[in-house]
């Protein structure tokens, strides 16, 4: 997986680097401009959207949040009693989530920073991946499933940006025009494609698009794939 390595380096110093202030105050309650508005708004509706795949009642399940960020996900499923192992690629953001962690939790949640495929350990009962999949390919994420599946033991709920005529436009003006201080470019991709690229991967298992969210700027599908467990 160098690609895959490679990009996730690229993640890393954007985010734990050149990024944080910015994702900081946007996953915060803090005002923030009305593009950024909408897709504050957008990641919000998507967590709710994600967080309804799984059972309210979440005691005595040990819970993946892969690529945490600032922590808003890990929190609600500690808060629904579930046992959370919190991971991202940025210390610096892992850093936030502590501090805003809520006294109650702690215990519910264990925060690690390092790749979400190598710095965890252990099986889980779900996994949770928002917007943490977005800047790789297709076979990438078809390896990212395989290796990931013989440890979850139900659902892999993740979101990825639908390949779009909008979103295609922006990724061809993005491939163009690279500046220093541009996220890593994420990558549309098809549920169609992303099936295909498990099949020729030989990963086994059933893959389902839930909903898109739309949110101004903001546009991501949510999928579960359950590793033909469930």
């Amino acid at each position: 997986m160098a690609d895959y390595a490679a990009t996730r380096d690229r993640v890393e110093h954007y985010f734990d680097r050149t990024a944080t202030k910015v994702w900081e105050r946007l996953t915060s309650d803090a005002p923030v401009s009305g593009v950024r508005a909408t897709v504050r708004a957008g990641r919000d509706r998507m967590r709710a959207l994600m967080l309804a795949q799984l059972p309210e009642d979440l005691r005595g399940a040990r819970i993946l949040d892969a690529g945490c960020g600032t922590g808003t996900m890990a929190v609600e499923l500690a808060q629904r009693g579930a046992d959370v192992v919190a991971v991202d690629i940025s210390p610096a953001l892992v850093g936030i989530a502590e501090q805003r962690m809520p006294a109650n939790l702690a215990g519910h949640i264990t925060w690690v920073a390092g790749d979400m495929l190598e710095a965890t350990t252990g099986v889980f009962d779900h996994a949770l991946a928002m917007d943490s999949m977005i800047y790789y390919s297709a076979p990438d994420i078809a390896a990212l499933l395989a290796k990931a599946s013989p440890r979850i033991n139900g659902k892999f709920v993740f979101t990825l940006p639908p390949r779009t005529p909008a979103l295609m436009a922006m990724w061809r003006v993005g491939k163009l025009f690279p500046r220093a201080d541009r996220s890593p470019t994420m990558i549309p991709q098809t549920t169609a494609g992303i099936a295909d690229a498990l099949r020729m991967a030989g990963v086994k298992g059933r893959l389902v698009e839930i909903d898109r969210v739309k949110s101004g700027f903001y546009i991501s599908n949510a999928l579960v794939f359950d590793g033909g467990k469930t």
